[in-house]
């Protein structure tokens, strides 16, 4: 038989004919980006300007370390059972640490950038200047990270927070039993990136932070970090459209092969350098915030590539394990 459509079932149907959904353009498409979230938010790149990076000025967290509690040992401070800990033989000077903290934060704005900070600082969790780990941010929005270690576990909250008060879409919060840190993330192009793998990022974290990038068509690497090494910011990062800086002798043969193929020219870091050079901040191609400790010879190599380099005394905020690159997490550059 026949069935027989009602008048009122039939004007339903032409109506969602008429208005049917539309899967694109896509999410991350800046006429999308604009029409419903007000911007273009995130980045495909790790070098284009900076418009707008996500930062946490040192505070009352800090207090939580107890000069009472050392670790001879491990050559630190820190309570094995609340999980908390301070490399070195001093505890933090925070005037000093806020200091260069504000130097930095003067710096970006004078660069081009808006400085947004995190909105409260979970209670103790004294690593929280370290903004980068604790979110990626990739085309059309952020990734929520979810951090390794007790010391770090709980910056995501009030991050997620922070993120949703400018309005800034979340793509994925990094579930189950997935660890993923920022700090070990990079784009190599606007459609490669890199995972460091290593005791703060796992397999899980890799895959779900893959799901995301793959919808936007970006390839994503893994590399095995050797030993006890966390992130892969101390070895590779992008200061112009087509060039890393980068130390080879912690990079595998057939990744350094692949930046070639990649058309990606490699200034090597040498050991004259400081040990926190690589982990700098391009601001845009070609021009790198940096805590200083560049030798002559890089400083060359730099300057023949075209790259010029704004010192930026932060010392006393890397004492607590982090430079200029892990105190920042861009949230918008410029698409390349």
């Amino acid at each position: 038989m026949m069935s027989i459509i009602s008048e009122g079932e039939y004007r339903y149907n032409m109506l969602i004919k008429t208005f049917a959904s539309r899967p694109e353009p896509p999410f991350h498409d800046e006429s999308e980006q604009v029409e419903v979230w007000g911007q273009r938010w995130g980045c495909n790149n790790d070098v284009g300007q900076i418009r707008k990076v996500l930062m946490h000025r040192p505070g009352p967290e800090l207090k939580i370390v107890d000069p009472s509690m050392r670790l001879p040992d491990i050559g630190a401070f820190g309570d094995p059972e609340k999980g908390w800990y301070w490399r070195g033989d001093t505890v933090p000077d925070l005037a000093a640490q806020q200091e260069q903290h504000d130097g930095l934060v003067a710096a970006l704005r004078e660069e081009g950038a808006e400085v947004v900070f995190v909105d409260e600082c979970a209670p103790g969790k004294m690593k929280t200047v370290y903004t980068r780990d604790s979110v990626i941010a990739v085309d059309g929005g952020a990734i929520v990270t979810r951090l390794g270690p007790p010391v770090r576990r709980g910056e995501e909250a009030p991050v997620t927070r922070s993120l949703a008060k400018i309005g800034m879409p979340i793509l994925r919060t990094i579930t189950g039993t997935g660890l993923l840190e920022g700090g070990s993330f990079a784009f190599l192009t606007p459609k490669v990136a890199v995972l460091g793998l290593s005791s703060r990022v796992n397999e899980e974290g890799a895959r779900q932070l893959e799901e995301v990038l793959r919808t936007q068509g970006v390839e994503l690497l893994r590399v095995e970090l050797t030993g006890y090494r966390l992130h892969i910011d101390g070895m590779i990062v992008m200061v112009d459209a087509d060039t890393a800086f980068v130390n080879p002798t912690l990079l595998p043969f057939w990744f350094l092969e692949r930046l070639k193929e990649l058309g990606i020219r490699q200034i090597e870091v040498c050991p004259d350098d400081g040990p926190w050079v690589i982990n700098c901040l391009a601001v845009r191609p070609g021009r790198v915030l940096m805590a200083g400790g560049l030798s002559d010879r890089t400083a060359e190599k730099f300057d023949k590539a075209g790259i010029s380099v704004r010192v930026v005394p932060y010392d006393k905020v890397g004492l607590g394990g982090g430079g200029i690159h892990c105190s920042t997490a861009p949230l918008i550059r410029d698409p390349l």
